[in-house]
């Protein structure tokens, strides 16, 4: 399953440095771009970011330009959102 998302800047986290901090890079876009992408990579959703896994374990927060309730409505479409 997929759906669409627009999304913008993004926090890319690399890991842990030695005292269990997370390692982030900041990315910063110039204009939005829309994306297809698998269900099973959501993790979690916020009303600003959408987790996201990533390649060699990474994790990234991408801003989004819908509303929470449009993705909410598209998982929900494809009957993967819970009530």
């Amino acid at each position: 399953m997929f759906i669409k998302i627009t999304t913008s800047n993004y926090l890319i986290v690399h890991g842990f440095d030695r005292n269990n901090k997370e390692i982030i890079e900041t990315v910063m876009v110039e204009k939005p771009v829309v994306k297809i992408v698998a269900v099973s990579r959501i993790q979690s959703l916020t009303e600003k970011y959408i987790l996201v896994t990533g390649s060699h374990g990474r994790m990234m927060y991408w801003e989004y330009t819908e509303s929470m309730a449009d993705i909410e409505e598209q998982l929900a479409h494809n009957g993967l959102l819970l009530s």
